[in-house]
């Protein structure tokens, strides 16, 4: 199948990896940046595999924050992909979720049936962040591949030992951080890869809200707060255009400790032998959305993402470099349909053989460590 030639192509490129070097990373970043700006249109990818079977899929839990996202766009791209099925042993749960748009029509299965249908080749992983591993781990086992939502999980060598069955039966693992197909960001790493900004001596990030009680207590089960939960995704971000942090330092704060042990402020300071970087996430920023942000700043100009979604992208340059002109502009970025879009058409092109997937285990692997770090683990 042309779909395992390119997965071999990947696996033996990603072989003995330890750590990302400078050239590896380029090499990866130009991958990202495919196109206008690494984009895909569900038209041209549908055009592209008109003729190629759907992917059969299924999704196991529904408690994730992105569940309904995810089952919601796979269902949306009905050329490419067939929806066998859900899991959600919960009655009441099932119940809630029934008539929802994302659920309404769905096949409940128990994770039984599902595993075993005959053609099945991906599985997205949306349980409760505290069930994913497992429930990833017996997917793998399957030998399918797996969308896996994030973060993965508190224990790094559970992970690590999935991501290496992965790697030996050359199956995907498609992590669920958000930005990764956003068009701002796509601007910065485009930027990043072709070496714009000079070298980059500064990143700073801020992914904030406020939430309830009720969050509030969800989220009190994991150590790592509010890093963890919200965090994750930037550093996923900041290590796909600045590589492996060196050392990696939490501050970790509880607003509320009479209430709660919530960890509901945290900066993770990241440093890298000629930059340093920071990633703030607190839950009680007063529409911390608008100030969702990713700023990169290099010797020869700097790079705003602000807010986050939809991204406004502000530019400042020395001098005309690449697609940028000197002094500061607002750059136009193409729009992205839904949040998820990204993730799942190029998905259909990577289990079809149309395209490489870019982003490597051992990636995966530094960015949960990263977040590991960050979160106070």
């Amino acid at each position: 199948m042309e779909s395992t030639l390119i997965v071999n192509r990947y696996i033996e490129k990603t072989k003995g990896e330890t750590n990302m070097t400078q050239h590896n990373r380029r090499t990866f970043l130009h991958q990202l940046g495919l196109g206008t700006l690494g984009l895909l249109a569900a038209d041209q990818v549908s055009a592209a595999l008109a003729q190629a079977p759907k992917i059969k899929a299924g999704q196991i839990g529904t408690r994730h924050a992105h569940a309904s996202g995810k089952v919601g766009t796979m269902r949306k791209f009905t050329d490419l992909y067939d929806v066998v099925g859900v899991v959600e042993p919960d009655l009441d749960r099932r119940k809630e979720l029934e008539n929802t748009s994302a659920y309404k029509g769905v096949k409940w299965m128990t994770e039984e049936e599902l595993l075993n249908t005959s053609g099945l080749q991906l599985v997205c992983v949306e349980t409760a962040v505290k069930d994913l591993l497992d429930a990833a781990e017996r997917c793998i086992d399957a030998g399918l591949h797996i969308h896996l939502d994030k973060p993965a999980g508190e224990d790094f060598k559970q992970f690590t030992r999935i991501v290496n069955k992965a790697k030996k039966q050359e199956l995907i693992i498609q992590m669920g951080y958000m930005f990764r197909y956003n068009p701002g960001f796509r601007v910065l790493f485009k930027a990043a890869s072709e070496g714009w900004l000079g070298n980059i001596h500064e990143a700073h990030g801020v992914i904030s809200k406020t939430v309830g009680q009720s969050t509030r207590n969800t989220l009190a089960e994991y150590k790592g707060g509010t890093m963890f939960e919200l965090g994750c995704h930037l550093i996923d971000s900041l290590t796909v255009f600045m590589g492996a942090p060196d050392k990696v330092t939490p501050y970790v704060r509880h607003t509320y400790p009479d209430r709660d042990n919530l960890a509901d402020n945290i900066i993770g300071m990241f440093e890298y032998p000629r930059a340093t970087a920071t990633i703030r996430s607190s839950l009680m920023e007063v529409e911390g959305f608008r100030r969702r942000q990713m700023v990169a700043v290099g010797e020869n100009g700097t790079i705003t993402i602000r807010p986050l979604e939809a991204p406004i992208v502000e530019v400042t340059m020395a001098k005309d470099t690449g697609d940028f002109k000197k002094g500061s502009h607002l750059i136009e970025v193409p729009k992205l349909g839904g949040r998820y879009d990204g993730d799942f058409l190029e998905l259909a092109e990577v289990l079809h053989g149309k395209r490489e997937f870019p982003f490597s285990y051992q990636h995966d692997l530094t960015v949960q460590k990263a977040i590991l770090d960050a979160s106070g683990y």
